[in-house]
């Protein structure tokens, strides 16, 4: 069997009317009716919701998070082990993900691939789960308050369909100044740069020869400065080929006690980035700003920064 075909074996089907989808909250709590939006969406596709057991708890003293860690990964765990859920949907990030990353039932999603939906801290299950080489990862989310349609739709194009996707540079994003020159192509990894700077040393796959895509919320300077810095010594972003860079959303300085600090993410981003010497395609709308596109995580993708795309094969089949 070619590396091609098991590769294409472990990519989920695409959803299609009639197929069951689950709610879970791996990270933080999501209020009671807070997924009425994301639900009515799948609804319009035919599918059939369910909710996760404790996907309203909220736990009793660290209520940051969704219940207990127990609770939490015994939901996600179950939706993987059941062949007939075909796509698990985070229904929020924020904190906590990173506490049930290395319990996931690993055989279990090589066995009975899915999609995994969701952003932010839920990039670190999608890293989790590249590292046992399974893929399904969709950076993304049906629907939430803050985002509009153009989001829902590139979410429907990233669970219903295989042609590949397009993400195109805008100058509207502050990280559009960082885009160079050149081309580059391998497997499109990453997502949050606070969920892949948590994973480093044990829950992340190898980047070599891939496209990182990173984007960032709520990050001070010195955040963004100390964990890409650790990234780049420690050699996880060594050998990737291209840089996509996404939204950097309510990043910058708030702890200069001067004020007189002139700085910026961007110009951290630069500084560090630049020497990698590789591709860099910046301002892509990829994140947790205004409508944020849904991609795969972890299927081969193209990055022209000469042309300001970045172009993602499917995540389903």
């Amino acid at each position: 069997m070619t590396d091609q075909v098991i590769k294409d074996h472990l990519i989920p089907e695409k959803l299609k009317s009639g197929d069951r989808v689950r709610f879970v909250s791996p990270a933080s709590s999501v209020p009671k009716g807070g997924l009425d939006g994301g639900a009515k969406i799948l609804e319009n596709l035919g599918l059939k919701v369910e909710y996760g057991k404790h996907v309203y708890d909220v736990h009793n003293t660290l209520d940051y998070l969704a219940g207990k860690d127990e609770d939490r990964l015994a939901d996600i765990n179950e939706a993987l082990r059941d062949p007939g859920i075909k796509a698990i949907i985070a229904t929020r990030g924020g904190k906590g993900a990173y506490r049930i990353a290395d319990g996931l039932d690993f055989e279990a999603a090589r066995k009975n691939p899915k999609l995994l939906i969701g952003f932010s801290e839920i990039t670190i299950l999608h890293m989790a789960l590249l590292k046992h080489g399974v893929t399904g990862g969709i950076h993304g989310a049906p629907w939430s308050e803050s985002f509009g349609k153009e989001t829902a739709k590139s979410f429907v194009h990233a669970v219903t369909s295989t042609e590949p996707i397009t993400v195109r540079s805008t100058p509207e994003e502050s990280t559009y100044v960082l885009t160079t020159h050149g081309r580059a192509e391998g497997m499109l990894i990453g997502g949050n740069q606070d969920s892949i700077a948590t994973g480093a040393g044990w829950a992340l796959p190898s980047f070599d020869k891939a496209i990182l895509l990173i984007e960032a919320v709520n990050l001070r300077l010195g955040h963004i400065d100390r964990q890409l810095t650790m990234l780049i010594n420690t050699g996880i972003i060594k050998n990737i080929v291209g840089i996509a860079i996404g939204q950097y959303t309510d990043c910058g300085n708030a702890t200069d006690p001067t004020g007189n600090s002139s700085c910026t993410e961007i110009d951290i981003l630069r500084e560090r980035f630049a020497k990698l010497g590789v591709p860099i395609l910046g301002g892509l709308p990829i994140g947790h700003d205004k409508n944020p596109i849904a991609v795969p995580i972890g299927t081969n993708a193209v990055l022209d920064s000469d042309a300001g795309t970045l172009t993602v094969d499917a995540g389903v089949r």
